[in-house]
């Protein structure tokens, strides 16, 4: 069963910096697509961003182009999102994702 783990959440202040790591049990290249999500208190779940795994093509939400990249380091099987000058509206648990596949989260919370 492929595993996807979260971790690298916290509390960052607004403008600071975070990286969110999430390992996969299995090359990354065994899935088409992968992907961070979040979802905020009372709020449905919204794309982040996401990586085709052989092109390296991108895809990123209005609200966070510009501040947040994706990568993904093949060899360690692991998918990054690096988090730059967070907003509190940022604050949200993180969800990685492969097509289909989903992690447990990770908490972010971003201060004021």
């Amino acid at each position: 069963q492929v595993q996807l783990v979260e971790s690298g959440g916290g509390l960052v202040q607004a403008g600071g910096s975070l990286r969110l790591s999430c390992a996969a049990s299995t090359s990354i290249f065994s899935f088409f697509r992968m992907g961070w999500y979040r979802q905020a208190p009372g709020k449905r779940r919204d794309l982040v961003a996401t990586i085709e795994t052989s092109s390296r093509r991108t895809n990123y939400a209005d609200s966070v182009k510009g501040r947040f990249t994706i990568s993904t380091d093949s060899a360690n099987k692991k998918v990054y999102l690096q988090m730059s000058s967070p907003k509190p509206e940022d604050t949200a648990v993180y969800c990685c994702s492969g097509d289909g596949c989903w992690g447990q989260g990770s908490q972010v919370t971003v201060s004021s």
